[in-house]
């Protein structure tokens, strides 16, 4: 059994307001923790012209590539596929799992053993698992962000870099939000279909393997045990490595990638939802 972390009982709330929101841990001078570097910081030619952030569907195109994500959504089951862990481990294979805050509550000592692992890296994939877009307060989009990262930090002591919007439904507004919490919104361009319930562990596989390209974020679930990932997973990475591509955390795809620079824009423009739960 993997060793526990301690739980950090005392945390400061931050008050949210949309020109500095960023949460940070609180402060412990025998060891502080290290706050992850945030997206890089943009200028606006004018003073309030700037509103756009980066939303990443994919890493560099040049390098053969991908990302494995996994969604621990906050449903009212809260379940947890430990059959999709177990082969992730038993494979080697590192990835990135977005953790929901009301998912990490239901299951503490299952997030802090996968913390443990180097091969895992954490994402923040709100508290509730609300649709961001249709959260119209810019306030309660905030908080939906910092408690995912407050949850998360507290059972693990470690403090999200990406952010992945449920149902891969994400604008401009929220992306821009979601980088003065310092955190980079991480989409996807391939969706796996998981949450299908035509699709079969078969169809899933055939389906991932021949739309994989170089650079390509795949999103699938462990918190579904309904769901054809854990079934179609070692094939996935079998096929994928058969192929030649290099399996990475969503980190490393994206440590050679230029980011794009914010532009000054009227209004922040909406991003087309990507759907992850249909394969055509």
């Amino acid at each position: 059994m993997a060793r526990r972390f301690p739980v950090r009982l005392s945390m400061v709330l931050v008050v949210l307001v949309a020109s500095a929101c960023a949460w940070t841990p609180p402060e412990e001078p025998e060891a502080p923790a290290p706050l992850p570097p945030s997206a890089p910081a943009t200028v606006a030619a004018e003073p309030t012209a700037c509103v756009t952030a980066p939303i990443v569907t994919n890493g560099s195109r040049l390098r053969k590539r991908i990302a494995l994500t996994f969604d621990a959504c906050t449903t009212r089951k809260n379940e947890y596929d430990e059959r999709v862990i177990r082969t992730l481990l038993e494979t080697n294979t590192p990835a990135t799992l977005f953790i929901g805050g009301g998912w990490a509550l239901a299951n503490p000592r299952r997030l802090q053993e996968l913390a443990q692992y180097p091969g895992f890296e954490l994402g923040n994939h709100t508290f509730s698992h609300a649709n961001m877009p249709k959260v119209r307060d810019d306030r309660q989009v905030l908080e939906e962000l910092q408690r995912a990262q407050r949850v998360v930090y507290d059972l693990t002591g470690q403090i999200p870099r990406y952010f992945r919007p449920p149902f891969g439904e994400v604008d401009g507004r929220v992306a821009w939000l979601a980088s003065q919490a310092a955190l980079t919104t991480i989409n996807f361009d391939l969706p796996s279909g998981d949450p299908d319930a035509t699709v079969t562990p078969k169809r899933m596989v055939d389906w991932v393997l021949k739309q994989a390209s170089p650079g390509a974020i795949v999103v699938m679930h462990m918190n579904h045990k309904r769901f054809p990932t854990a079934e179609a997973l070692p094939a996935i990475i079998k096929g994928l490595r058969k192929r030649g591509f290099e399996l990475v955390t969503v980190g490393t795809l994206l440590d050679d990638t230029a980011w794009p620079t914010c532009q000054p824009v009227p209004a922040p423009a909406l991003e087309p939802a990507l759907v992850a739960g249909v394969i055509p």
